[in-house]
């Protein structure tokens, strides 16, 4: 299952790089607003139906050429991106309310790749080098030393927290398979599956919105900044993601735009003084290290 790459050759090239640093920014940032307003019971909606409204436009005019793609399995599909993008946001909203950001964050995004790797291998049938193995362990045990999981487990109240980032992870590796699938052999615009995603949230949370009003209309006073904010980067960040897709492996992809961690430590140790810079920004070294790897490899 392994193979070799050709001297000088990049598995990962410079565009899709750049698509992943890009969507590193955009993920991390959206996940620092979300941690701020992680007691907001609607923020998912708040942010889904914004969204909605973001993309409404840009679909509509890929569909004009694309609509003879939308057979039964693409729309099989999609509905799965749906199920799968809202079970996601519950957990880590869920993840953010137990838990800290640089605890929640690292660990959902280090047993995604590692799922999303192997998956890549067995459904995608992609064939990675030895090279990007060694960087994909690389950022998942960077990844590990970041969300401190050993100590953490130490602590009975931390566990609930250690609980929903792997869940998490989980539901991150199952859409990047479905996701990658879509764009990959499907042939499906990267916007129209982000589309698809955003308009079953949307859909499935309106109703419990609507007899909640009276919250709503409080909370979106409160938090109606980091919902716009969620509602702009996240589509952003994933759309570049399923672009980076198109062009490179996902089994490169999916541990490659973990890159988003080194920025995630950061946020969590700078910004809402959660600590442990040292050992973070060491794990983030590790990650470096293995996203090179991947790019080489």
């Amino acid at each position: 299952m392994l193979g070799i790459a050709a001297p000088g050759e990049f598995q990962v090239s410079l565009t899709a790089l750049a698509l992943i640093i890009t969507a590193a920014f955009a993920h991390s940032t959206w996940n620092l607003l979300a941690k701020k307003a992680a007691a907001c019971r609607h923020l998912i909606w708040f942010a889904c139906s914004a969204g909605f409204f973001i993309l409404l436009g840009p679909t509509v005019w890929i569909l004009q050429s694309d609509w003879h793609k939308l057979g039964w399995k693409a729309a099989a599909f999609l509905l799965a991106t749906g199920v799968l993008h809202l079970f996601y946001f519950a957990s880590l909203q869920k993840g953010y309310q137990t838990g800290d950001l640089s605890v929640v964050y690292p660990l959902a995004r280090g047993t995604g790749p590692l799922l999303s790797f192997g998956g890549a291998v067995l459904v995608l049938h992609e064939h990675p080098t030895v090279l990007a193995v060694l960087g994909a362990l690389l950022v998942v045990s960077g990844i590990m030393l970041l969300s401190g999981v050993r100590s953490l487990l130490r602590a009975g109240n931390a566990r609930v927290g250690v609980f929903w980032g792997a869940l998490t992870g989980v539901l991150i590796a199952c859409y990047t398979i479905v996701d990658g699938y879509s764009v990959k052999v499907l042939l499906l615009s990267p916007i129209l599956v982000d589309f698809a995603e955003t308009l079953f949230r949307a859909a499935v949370l309106t109703p419990a919105a609507w007899m909640d009003w009276p919250r709503v209309r409080t909370e979106f006073h409160t938090y109606w900044k980091e919902a716009l904010g969620i509602a702009v980067l996240t589509p952003m960040g994933y759309i570049l993601v399923l672009f980076a897709m198109k062009i490179a492996p996902v089994s490169h992809i999916a541990p490659a735009r973990e890159m988003s961690m080194m920025i995630g430590a950061y946020f969590g140790s700078k910004v809402l003084d959660e600590g442990h810079l040292v050992r973070r920004m060491v794990a983030s070294a590790l990650i470096a290290g293995g996203i090179f790897g991947l790019v080489l490899g």
